[in-house]
Order: structure tokens, then sequence, then C-alpha cells
């Protein structure tokens, strides 16, 4: 029987143990963490939102430049497989109404423990507490409670993850064993991150407060969602979605009222504002909530009088911040292997029978259903093609 080594214990990586696994492989999976699927149980504190019902061009244009790339990988595990594989692991879901797909739990442990229940029927051995350290000759080193293990395996697959969240295990730690194998790497950088705002004291009794129904800009990048304003600036799913173009240096803008043109945006303002304060006559004329108004007066006090002057900076508000949050407190990264780095199976060219999957790879796509479904399509991918390998 073929003998494969999963590295990694996310979405990615367990994704290629229950292919390979399927497949009749010897699977054992190495995780360094005390326990399995750590930033996937995070996840899902938000309520693990496992993909997009989308049309499949629009869902695969998420994935911006690494979209070529991963058509035949996200066509072979899409949209409709992943909810296909949550129903068979006993999972009930549900679509939102923004086409997000949820378990029916909104939570993720009890999507791991079928999962987990799975691989044991399907002898997956699991190590924990098992830190991969790289190659001795042909065999994959481990740093263990035990003391240093080795591993002898047909086919390997890497599933590491990124460079974020470093208490949950995405370490990046993997990045210098690689790259000592001469493997094309690009540098990490934060994705899908919260910006810094250094608020005044008068924003402090708006700290927790949502930012609903407004859109937002920077450079080419744009998101029709919601964010919080919090202690340390703006987070949420509509920041997440936009903060590459800040990475790439662009300046943010919020429209607050991206349902209505600036023309009438004008026209409610021109009306008689009689003993109304400035703010409240922008909370009756466009409904705007106090956290949204405090927004605005933060931004650009003061604001002016001339209605059309005041609608054109309501709708393009100018956020000044102070840069991304720290990579660490990123919901994911990009950098990483790169693409060309691998042939069309995910196996390193520069290291035959080690496959790659998950966020190990330089790709990155917005939240909202894309990350955990590009994780798992990589994952099954690269379990599919390591089986191919380890039959030859």
């Amino acid at each position: 029987m073929s003998r494969a080594v999963v590295i990694g214990g996310g979405p990615a990586g367990l994704m290629a143990a229950e292919v390979m696994a399927g497949a009749g492989l010897s699977v054992t999976l190495c995780e360094a963490k005390p326990s399995i699927g750590r930033k996937f149980l995070m996840a899902g504190k938000s309520g693990l939102n496992l993909t997009k019902a989308e049309p499949f061009d629009p869902f695969l244009a998420a994935f911006e430049e690494a979209a070529p790339t991963l058509r035949p990988i996200l066509e072979a595990f899409d949209s409709q497989a992943v909810q296909d594989w949550a129903e068979g692991l006993g999972q009930d879901i549900f679509t939102g109404s923004t086409g997000r797909v949820f378990p029916r739990a909104m939570k993720a442990s009890p999507l791991l423990r079928a999962w987990l229940a799975r691989l044991a029927e399907r002898d997956v051995q699991i190590n924990t507490r098992w830190q991969w350290q790289g190659w001795e000759g042909d065999a994959r080193v481990f740093d263990t409670p035990a003391g240093r293990q080795t591993i002898e395996a047909d086919v390997t697959v890497l599933a590491l993850g990124g460079a974020s969240w470093q208490r949950l295990g995405a370490t990046g730690a993997w990045a210098p064993v690689l790259a000592e194998r001469g493997v094309a790497l690009r540098d990490f950088a934060p994705a899908n991150v919260g910006v810094l705002v250094d608020w005044s004291s008068h924003m402090a009794r708006h700290f927790g407060a949502a930012l609903k129904g407004v859109a937002w800009t920077a450079g080419p990048y744009h998101s029709r969602g919601e964010a919080v304003i919090s202690a340390k600036g703006l987070e949420g799913g509509g920041i997440y979605s936009v903060s590459r173009g800040m990475r790439e240096g662009y300046g943010l803008s919020l429209d607050l009222l991206p349902d209505l043109s600036n023309a009438e945006v004008a026209a409610r303002l021109a009306k008689p504002r009689g003993k109304d304060s400035q703010a409240n006559h922008l909370r009756k004329r466009l409904k705007l909530s106090p956290a949204q108004i405090a927004l605005a007066q933060e931004m650009a006090r003061p604001l002016p009088q001339d209605a059309k002057a005041q609608a054109d900076l309501l709708k393009a508000l100018p956020i000044a911040h102070a840069g991304l949050r720290p990579m660490d407190e990123a919901i994911s990264t990009a950098g990483g292997v790169r693409l060309d780095a691998l042939d069309t199976g995910l196996m390193l060219r520069d290291i035959p029978g080690v496959f790659v999957a998950g966020e190990m790879l330089d790709w990155e796509a917005p939240t909202g259903g894309y990350l955990i479904n590009g994780c798992l399509a990589t994952g099954h991918w690269a379990g599919r093609h390591a089986v191919d390998w380890a039959r030859r």
C-alpha cells in the first residue's frame, strides 16, 4: 500500500487526507498544534461561511490574477461540490440572501467532528504536536513531544497555511525550509485585514457600532459590505474586501448612500433645515445612523454647508487612516509558494512527489466563502494528483 503524509491539519490538509485515504493510500496527518483545525474553528465563530452560491464565472473572478491557474481546480470542487460534501457529513446547510452558504448550526465544530470521524473510519493516523522541520534525505523530519521523529512516504501534501493568526498554527515558518530547496516564493502580505484609525475622543461612544448599507472603494477594489467601528479602527467584510487596494497604496473612501445618486442626495439636503442641527438634518433627510454621521464629521469636520458639496462628500468620504492592521491579525495572507513553482497538479517542480495546497499557495480572495472553498478545492486537487503520483 502506498504511503502518504499530509503536513498541516487545516481544511486543505484534511481534504487532501480524505481524498487520498478514500483512494486506498495509507495516510498519516501531522499537525504542529495540540488539536486539529484551529483556524477552521475560529472561522466558525462568525458563522463558518463555507462557500458562495453564485454562477461560476463571477465566483472565479474573485480570485483575481490566480483565476486562470485555479479554474480547473475550482471547477473540480466548486460551490455545489462543497455544499454536497458538507451535507454528506450530515450537516444541514442554508444559503443567505447574499448567496453565502453556512451550516445550519452556524459553527464549525459539528462539521469538524464529523469530518474527523470519517477520516478515522478510513484509518487516517493523526499525529498532533508534530512540528515539521524539513527533510533528512527522503525522510520527513518532525520535532515531537517524544523527540525527533522521521516518516518515510511515497507522496507528501504540504498544507501548512499562510502567516496570519500564528497562535492558531499558521506561522509561515515553512517558507525558509522550501526556499532552501530552491522553491520560488513570494513574500507574505496581509489580506482580508482591518484598517488602523487614530480616532478622536468623540468617536469612543460609537465603538462597536456597525456601518451598514454602505460601499467602500480603494483604487480598483469596490465592496458593498458592512464594517464595524472599533477602538483600533475599522473591521469587517466591507473593509476586508478592499484591503488589497490599501495594501497597494490606494486611498480609502466610503459611500454612505450607495443607493442614491449625488443629485438625489443633494436634493434631499437642499430642503429647509429649520431649527435642526446639521446632524439632525442628516438623520432626518438621509436616514443616516449616529455612527455614520459621527464618522462623516470625524473625517471632514466641518462639513460643508452647500447641499451639493455635502452630497459629494457623503458619496465619497475620504477615510484617513494609519495603514492596515498587522499581518498576524489578518484573516488570510497573500504570498507564499508561487504558482509557477508548481505543475498543473500542484506538485512542486523542484521537489517531485511533494504537493502544496491551501493558503501556502500565492493566491488570495475576499471573505464570503471564497477562502474556505479555495482551501478545500486545492486540498482536493492536490490529494487527487498525489494519488496519481503514488500509483506510478
